[in-house]
């Protein structure tokens, strides 16, 4: 388990972490979500251990992570940009070099990666385009086999293919080895179907954190016609928590906050001619999600 309490890390006169706290639990897919400049790879940084955090402590496993050898050892960052040993390295050298450092680093399951891939041990890392050199800090990363994985914006530069080959490698990593991985990146849309809880990080702190099943379940729109005009007013009688509410003629669209099937209940009990309940995309649960906490989603995604 990954713990951050009250962390704090400025640059000078930029604060990029700001007294933030959350729990990461074990084994599962963990996004975080947020602009650039957000804070999201200054958190990842704390979390391997690369930064001394100004206030605050990161732990992971209830054991403080910088100057800990040890803590480190469970953890791998693949960063936004891949550092390399030299300009001339190879992918097998870069493998060499992380192999030096995890102890339970496997040659065989990098191999098979690369494979998977397409991707050749031989290649210098200077020759590789933007996505291979992603697809080669993520198949490096998950051959080090640590329980904890850090990834930054490890989707970007991926083509439609290679991004969902990627997601299959994290998901099978979770399944099958119990292992923690965070990811993060500025588009909701990309981890709507990969992560299991999602954070949204804005101007340095956690603003909204949940599970993306209790996120998707619990916000719903229904669409709605009767037989006569029905105002805002009555729906709200019903006790039923409005998040929004459009009406066109005797057509109704509300969108709803709280248990589904009560709220059908409610709503059968005015004699709908129709009734449809449909579901919402993420991006649109995140944002009414931060306009009801009074932040304007626009400005954060």
């Amino acid at each position: 388990m990954i713990e951050i309490t009250n962390l704090s890390k400025g640059f000078g006169a930029t604060k990029a972490l700001d007294s933030m706290s959350c729990t990461i639990p074990d084994g599962c897919i963990f996004g975080m979500v947020g602009a650039n400049g957000a804070g999201k790879s200054t958190l990842l940084r704390l979390i391997s251990g690369i930064y001394l955090p100004d206030e605050g402590s990161v732990k992971v496993n209830g054991r403080e992570v910088y100057d800990n050898p040890q803590a480190k050892a469970d953890v791998v960052f693949s960063s936004d940009l891949m550092r390399l040993v030299s300009s001339g390295a190879t992918l097998k050298r870069m493998a060499q070099f992380y192999a030096s450092v995890y102890k339970n680093f496997s040659y065989e399951k990098f191999e098979h990666l690369a494979g998977i891939f397409n991707l050749k041990p031989q290649m210098r890392v200077r020759a590789m385009s933007k996505g291979m050199t992603k697809q080669s800090q993520t198949i490096i990363a998950l051959a080090c086999c640590t329980p904890i994985m850090l990834f930054d914006e490890t989707f970007d530069g991926l083509d439609p293919v290679a991004r969902n080959v990627a997601k299959k490698l994290l998901y099978r990593e979770v399944c099958d080895n119990g292992t923690t991985i965070i990811v993060t990146s500025h588009s909701l849309r990309e981890l709507e179907d990969t992560c299991d809880q999602l954070a949204m990080v804005y101007k340095g702190k956690i603003v909204l954190q949940s599970d993306v099943s209790d996120l998707k379940t619990k916000l719903f729109k229904v669409q709605l016609a009767f037989d006569e005009e029905h105002g805002r007013e009555e729906f709200a009688q019903e006790g039923l928590e409005i998040l929004s509410f459009t009406k066109t003629g005797k057509v109704v669209t509300i969108i709803l906050k709280g248990d589904r099937d009560e709220a059908e209940a409610k709503i059968n009990s005015m004699k709908p001619v129709l009734m449809e309940v449909l579901p919402l995309s993420l991006e649109e649960v995140f944002t009414y999600e931060m306009n009801i906490m009074g932040y304007k989603f626009e400005d954060i995604d």
